[in-house]
């Protein structure tokens, strides 16, 4: 970078200043939080987040350092927010995964489906297959019910993500029923929340490495019986000497 490119000894100062600010906001917002996935605590941690890297960036360029601060990128597929700052609207977007574990579990709990519905007992065409299990499932349960007994229905939870869509006016009725999944504008996202596996791999691999760095500054260290009988040694030579 040029030094005409290069940011002023201000903005960094500036970007610092913003840091400050974001890290107290944060904190607020957790000391105020009122559940787990509070939309407010969420909001704060993604100012400062980008707060850190900026100040980051502009700490490299102008001085060729940079900050002890790894900033999760979960969002960084997300651009700025550049929706309504008062939405009149909303949509929520939900996308969970499954895996069909255990097909019998699954089959048998929509043969109860049926069976409750139905006078003359099961369909076997409807319920007779996985597909059909399914439809038959998912249509009686709410899918929160399911996410919450997914184990009863022989389902294994996987990804799963949420999506605050903000927008100006409600959608007409039946405007988006033909496509209802059309790719979403980023810029209108307030918040996202994801749930993987790969955060908890993620923490695990990193508490293995802590683990095998204590096992090696373990064994770089001389043992105590080792040192001890190492200092025996130099005195007994010493006394040697001396007689």
């Amino acid at each position: 970078m040029s030094d005409a490119a290069q940011p002023t000894a201000a903005e960094v100062r500036a970007a610092a200043e913003a840091v400050k600010t974001a890290l107290d906001r944060h904190l607020a917002a957790v000391e105020r939080r009122t559940g787990e996935d509070d939309p407010a605590v969420y909001e704060a941690f993604n100012e400062l987040a980008a707060a850190a890297e900026s100040y980051d960036e502009l700490l490299y360029d102008r001085y060729d350092e940079v900050t002890p601060f790894e900033i999760p990128g979960a969002d960084d597929s997300l651009p700025p927010y550049a929706g309504p700052e008062e939405p009149n609207a909303l949509s929520v977007l939900i996308r969970r995964d499954y895996a069909v574990v255990e097909p019998q579990r699954l089959l048998a709990q929509a043969q109860r489906v049926e069976a409750a519905e139905f006078e003359d007992g099961a369909d076997a065409e409807a319920s007779g297959t996985v597909h059909g299990a399914l439809g038959l499932l998912f249509g009686e349960f709410e899918p929160d019910e399911i996410a919450s007994r997914h184990k009863e229905f022989g389902l294994e939870e996987g990804d799963s993500t949420l999506w605050v869509l903000a927008a100006d006016e409600p959608a007409e009725p039946g405007e988006w029923l033909d496509t209802p999944f059309e790719q979403p504008d980023p810029q209108q996202v307030v918040c996202r929340f994801d749930v993987s596996s790969v955060f908890d791999d993620d923490l695990d691999q990193d508490e293995d490495e802590e683990d095998e760095d204590e096992e090696e500054d373990a064994e770089d260290e001389p043992a105590e019986d080792e040192e001890d009988e190492g200092a025996r040694s130099q005195r007994s030579d010493a006394d040697r000497v001396d007689r």
